[in-house]
């Protein structure tokens, strides 16, 4: 009998893949059921400036009834938060070191006391101290660890129950292409961005029984702020960086539909791929080609 289940379930698995792929095809090419805002409190995480900023202005843009901005520098913090305001979106700033997990905690209770639950978590903060290992400080590498990796445990453990408790809540990471293909001169920020993906890809599988609870990853390729100001790559016009502007109305636009996980451009799909692919010499033509070598070598970016 338990033979004839386990062959059961053998032959169904295929037609289950297939559904899948289908459903995802019709996904793709048909207008999705989107997310109404209107009742979310949003916190974003390094809110103050780059895409944290804009992925700010999109929501409130978007609808969404509180937007909450955290980050280490007030002054940044201050101006978007006025600008947000000035749409006629309710707008609250808190100064918190993510990579503090005493000062997450604390800062979580104080912001529910003046705010309310959080329902939307978007994982944004973080530093590159762009050098390679031999040259980096040990205290930057930490730095760099506590808040793009270790940052997204303690904030996700901050929120995430309660969104269990309201069975409504999305947990969002703004991650890098570079978590799925590293590249010299920024050891740092890549291998926290692995680890990250590795997070959230696990945390999206905890909670596919969870009603009302969904995560979103959005790897973007190199985008135009000043954190990675100075990087350049060999072909700009054939890869040119990224707006801001763009990864924040995706990523709202992911939230919205549900969607798990975005890749941008969606060509960066096809480098995932090949790297599945390809011998380890071919992949260092490619990285020769593109000028990842070498592209960190002007970095003056901000830490």
């Amino acid at each position: 009998m338990m033979e004839m289940k386990v062959l059961g379930c053998a032959l169904l698995f295929p037609l289950q893949l297939l559904f899948c792929l289908l459903r995802a095809i019709v996904r793709f090419f048909t207008r999705q059921k989107r997310r109404d805002l209107g009742t979310d409190v949003v916190l974003i995480t390094g809110g103050g400036r780059g895409i944290g900023r804009h992925l700010a202005k999109e929501f409130a843009k978007q609808g969404a009834r509180k937007v909450i901005l955290w980050g280490r520098t007030e002054k940044c913090l201050k101006e978007t938060c006025e600008e947000i305001s000035m749409t006629g979106t309710e707008c609250h700033y808190f100064v918190c070191d993510v990579g503090n997990r005493d000062e997450v905690y604390q800062q979580a209770k104080v912001l529910r006391e003046k705010v309310g639950d959080v329902t939307i978590l978007v994982n944004n903060a973080a530093v590159v101290h762009g050098k390679c290992l031999m040259d980096s400080d040990d205290d930057a590498l930490l730095k760099t660890q506590h808040i793009n990796t270790l940052g997204q445990f303690w904030t996700t453990k901050a929120f995430l129950p309660r969104m269990l408790e309201l069975c409504n809540g999305h947990v969002v990471c703004i991650n890098s292409i570079l978590s799925l293909s590293s590249i010299p001169g920024a050891i740092d920020y890549c291998t926290s961005k692995a680890s990250s993906y590795a997070f959230m890809e696990s945390l999206t599988l905890g909670l596919l029984n969870c009603p009302g609870v969904g995560c979103t990853t959005v790897l973007p390729f190199h985008t135009d702020t000043e954190m990675f100001q100075g990087m350049r790559v060999r072909f700009p016009k054939l890869f040119p960086p990224l707006n801001p502007e763009m990864v924040a109305e995706r990523t709202v636009e992911a939230v919205r539909t549900n969607t798990a996980f975005v890749v941008l451009p969606w060509t960066m799909h096809f480098l995932v791929i090949l790297k599945s692919l390809l011998p380890q010499s071919a992949l260092e033509e490619i990285h020769k080609f593109s000028g990842s070598y070498t592209c960190m070598n002007t970095f003056k970016g901000r830490t």
